[in-house]
C-alpha cells in the first residue's frame, strides 16, 4: 500500500465505524389490541358465514347494489385523484432511489484563453458520487418509503371511503322508497276513515269530533308522506356524484326490495385492525418517516463524504498555434464538513427525536381510536339486530290483527272501519320494520368501514 492511502486509512476505517454507530432504529410499534371483540354475539351455527373484507357489500345480496360499487371505482374522481397521487409517489420513489449512486453529466463550454490570444472549446464529462454514510441513506429511503405507502393507504382508504358511501345512499334510497310506499298507503286508509267518519255523521251516528280527528290525521299523513320524497332526491343525488355522472340514473327512481343483511358471524378480530385500517396504516408510516427525518438530521452532523471526477478536453478553435490540445483528468474526495452551524443542527436532531416520540404515541392513539370505533359500530350493529327483529315480531301481530279483522268482517262483526284501522296498524309496523332495517344496514356498513372498508386491488409494480 503506498504512502498516503495507508495515511487516511484509519481515517476511513473510523468514519465507517461512526457511520454504522449512528444509524437510527425504527420502534417496535406493538399494537396492543384486545384478543376478541366485546360487542359481537356468541357464535351460533345458525348463522351465516362472515363476508370477506373486500365484498363484505355482498352480504346484502343485490346485484343492483354491486354493479352500482363496481361503477362507482371506476369511475369516482376521488378515487382517480388517489390513485394518479400514488403513480406520482411511485415516479418520485425511483427518483428518491438515484440520490446516493453515481451521477454522471455531460457539458460543452466555449472560453478564450486567458491571454487573449486563443480560444478553446471544452468537451467534458462530471462525475460524483455522494456516499449515504452515518444514517443519511437509509433515513432518505425510509421517508420515501414512507411517503410512497401514505399515497397507497390515501388510495386504500378513498376506496374505502367511496364503497362505504356508495353502500349508505343506496340503503338510504331503497329504504325511503319503502317509507313513500307504505306511508303513500297510509294517506289512503286515513282518507278512506275520514270519508267512514263522514257517512256516520251524516247518517247521526258519530260526532263532529269524530270527523274533526280523521281531518287531523289525513293531514299528518301527507305531511309525513312528503319526508321520504325529499330522501330519495338526496339519495340519488349523492349517488351520482359518487358514480360521477352528470345525469341521474332513472332507472334507480323505481321501486325495488330494500336490503337487508341476515344473521352473519363477525370473523375479524381485533389484530386485523392494524393490517387493514388506513388511519392504523398511516400512523404507522408517519413513525417510518419520522425515524427518516431523525436519521438524516443525525447524518447532518457528520460529514457529507463522497467521490467526484472530471475529464475535460479542450480543442483549440483559433488563435496561438503553440497551444496544443488537453484532455484534463482529476479525481478526488468531496468532503462537506458542517462548522459553524452545528448548535442549529443539533436542535434539527432534538426536535425531530421529539416528533418520532409524537408519533409513536399517535400510532398508539390510533389503534385505540379504532378499536373504540369498531367495537361502539358493533355494538350500534347488534343493538339495531335487536330492533329489527322486535319490530318484525311486532309487523307479524299487526298482520295476524288485520287477518282477523277480515274474518270478522266477513260475518258481519266488523266493518270497513275496523278493516281500515288494522290495515293502518299493519303499514305501521311494516315502516318501522323498514326503518329498523335500514338502520340495522347502516349499522353494519359502519362496522365494515371502521375495519378499512374495502382491501385495495393486487398492483403490479
Amino acid at each position: 500500500m503506498n504512502t498516503p492511502l495507508r495515511r487516511i486509512a484509519p481515517l476511513i476505517a473510523g468514519l465507517a465505524l461512526v457511520a454504522c454507530a449512528t444509524r437510527t432504529t425504527v420502534p417496535d410499534l406493538h399494537a396492543d389490541v384486545p384478543a376478541q371483540w366485546s360487542n359481537v354475539a356468541a357464535d351460533d351455527a345458525r348463522l351465516g358465514s362472515a363476508p370477506e373484507l373486500d365484498s363484505w357489500w355482498t352480504a346484502f345480496h343485490d346485484d343492483r347494489l354491486n354493479e352500482l360499487i363496481r361503477r362507482a371505482l371506476a369511475q369516482n374522481l376521488g378515487v382517480q385523484q388517489a390513485a394518479l397521487r400514488l403513480r406520482a409517489a411511485r415516479a418520485l420513489q425511483h427518483r428518491s432511489g438515484t440520490q446516493f449512486q453515481p451521477q454522471l453529466t455531460f457539458h460543452t463550454f466555449s472560453e478564450p484563453d486567458p491571454a487573449a490570444t486563443t480560444s478553446y472549446y471544452e468537451i467534458g464529462f462530471d462525475a460524483q458520487w455522494e456516499f449515504g454514510f452515518f444514517g443519511r441513506g437509509i433515513g432518505n429511503a425510509r421517508v420515501a418509503s414512507a411517503d410512497l405507502q401514505s399515497a397507497a393507504v390515501g388510495e386504500a382508504a378513498a376506496r374505502a371511503t367511496l364503497v362505504a358511501e356508495v353502500a349508505r345512499d343506496y340503503v338510504d334510497l331503497r329504504a325511503a322508497q319503502t317509507r313513500a310506499g307504505l306511508l303513500d298507503r297510509i294517506v289512503k286508509l286515513r282518507q278512506r276513515r275520514l270519508d267512514l267518519a263522514g257517512v256516520r255523521l251524516r247518517l247521526g251516528l258519530s260526532a263532529q269530533i269524530d270527523v274533526d280527528q280523521r281531518t287531523a290525521e289525513l293531514a299528518q299523513a301527507r305531511a309525513d308522506a312528503a319526508e321520504p320524497k325529499v330522501a330519495i332526491a338526496q339519495a340519488q343525488q349523492a349517488l351520482d356524484v359518487l358514480l360521477a355522472q352528470p345525469q341521474p340514473d332513472a332507472s334507480l327512481l323505481e321501486s325495488a326490495t330494500q336490503p337487508s343483511v341476515g344473521d352473519v358471524r363477525f370473523a375479524p378480530v381485533p389484530a386485523d385492525l392494524v393490517r387493514t385500517r388506513p388511519e392504523i396504516r398511516q400512523a404507522e408510516l408517519d413513525v417510518l418517516r419520522a425515524a427518516g427525518e431523525l436519521g438524516i438530521a443525525r447524518a447532518d452532523l457528520w460529514p457529507k463524504l463522497g467521490l467526484g471526477g472530471t475529464l475535460i478536453s479542450a480543442t483549440r478553435l483559433n488563435g496561438d498555434l503553440d497551444h496544443p490540445n488537453k484532455a484534463i483528468p482529476s479525481l478526488g474526495p468531496m468532503i462537506d464538513i458542517p462548522l459553524f452551524d452545528w448548535g442549529a443542527r443539533h436542535d434539527v436532531v432534538k426536535a425531530r427525536d421529539a416528533q418520532l416520540q409524537a408519533a409513536v404515541l399517535g400510532y398508539r392513539h390510533a389503534v385505540l381510536e379504532g378499536v373504540a370505533e369498531a367495537e361502539s359500530a358493533l355494538a350500534q350493529w347488534q343493538g339495531e339486530r335487536l330492533r329489527t327483529a322486535a319490530a318484525a315480531a311486532v309487523s307479524e301481530l299487526a298482520q295476524r290483527a288485520r287477518t282477523r279483522a277480515l274474518r270478522l268482517q266477513a260475518i258481519g262483526q266488523a266493518d270497513d272501519n275496523d278493516r281500515a284501522q288494522a290495515d293502518i296498524a299493519l303499514a305501521q309496523s311494516q315502516l318501522q320494520v323498514s326503518m329498523a332495517q335500514r338502520d340495522a344496514a347502516i349499522a353494519f356498513i359502519a362496522v365494515y368501514k371502521s375495519l378499512g372498508g374495502a382491501l385495495p386491488p393486487k398492483v403490479t409494480p
